[in-house]
């Protein structure tokens, strides 16, 4: 049979030890500060931190470009000839990366190589993954029609519910996504907006939690799994660095409550940390 092969961006956030399970080839799309352009996932996140504590602005982020995608296809296909590939891309409507791997793609005229919007970020992406990785391994040796199995891989897409909450709304005021005014009303109230992934792959801000995270915690993430019918094989854990560890146990004390029989952290890298900053808190999973 055709080796197969799965891909993506660095902005799934894919923790190193399913990276290295599923032997996921990644692109890392990219961090600007000061004007230079920095690799996501190849410098301490930190630096993105810094860098906003330092200048009160936060990085720019950048999608992987049209020529960065022929010459990652090309060598995924050089170093392994006559293979199929599937990539998963971050949400086309949250980013222009998915527009630039089609165009790659058309322009270059690749062949065997199937593009999946993912419709979901971070940690959306993973779970996102983590189930198409299952399914591939089920067809892997009777697969014959491979666009018919990437259309199998895109529906899973109606299947992703990702939801995350910022701990501090400042990186959300730096980058122009939330007024003055707003900024203050919520520390005063200590708000805290929700921000859903829709079933078009758009972030949006729904509703409203008061408190700290160890005081919503609870109420989050009942929220959510009084909501969606979800398949109880893993809940994905997304944090921010900073998150406190008491929050980080209460998770996953919550997942196991409920019946999952499985529980994956999912740290969010600099392109989410960009826009949500330190110890923000969210929840993947996998509906029925």
């Amino acid at each position: 049979m055709r080796e197969i092969l799965i891909s993506t961006e660095s902005g799934s956030d894919l923790p190193d030890s399913l990276v290295q399970k599923y032997q996921v080839h990644v692109a890392p799309m990219h961090i600007i500060m000061n004007g230079e352009s920095l690799d996501d996932g190849c410098f301490p996140i930190d630096r993105v931190f810094d860098y906003f504590d330092e200048t009160g602005r936060i990085p720019t982020t950048s999608a992987v470009n049209e020529g960065e995608y022929i010459d990652f296809f090309h060598k995924l296909q050089a170093d392994h000839p006559g293979c199929v590939i599937y990539h998963f891309a971050y949400s086309a409507a949250a980013s222009s990366t998915y527009d630039h791997a089609k165009l790659a793609l058309e322009d270059e005229g690749f062949q065997d190589i199937y593009l999946i919007d993912t419709k979901s970020v971070s940690g959306g992406c993973t779970a996102y993954i983590s189930e198409a990785y299952k399914l591939i391994q089920e067809r892997r040796n009777s697969v014959s029609d491979y666009q018919a199995l990437a259309d199998e891989l895109q529906a899973i897409a109606d299947h992703i519910e990702c939801q995350f909450i910022p701990a501090t709304l400042a990186y959300l005021r730096a980058g122009g996504r939330v007024s003055n005014a707003s900024y203050i009303a919520a520390n005063i109230l200590n708000l805290k907006p929700l921000i859903e992934i829709d079933q078009d792959g758009r972030l949006i801000a729904t509703k409203k939690y008061r408190g700290s995270m160890r005081r919503i915690v609870d109420k989050f993430y009942r929220d959510f799994l009084d909501r969606y019918d979800c398949k109880k094989d893993t809940l994905y854990l997304m944090y921010g660095k900073g998150l406190s560890q008491e929050v980080l146990d209460r998770m996953m004390e919550i997942a196991l409550e409920n019946g999952f029989r499985d529980t994956q952290y999912v740290m969010t890298g600099c392109t989410i940390s960009c826009h949500g900053g330190k110890g923000a808190m969210g929840i993947a999973a996998v509906t029925k």
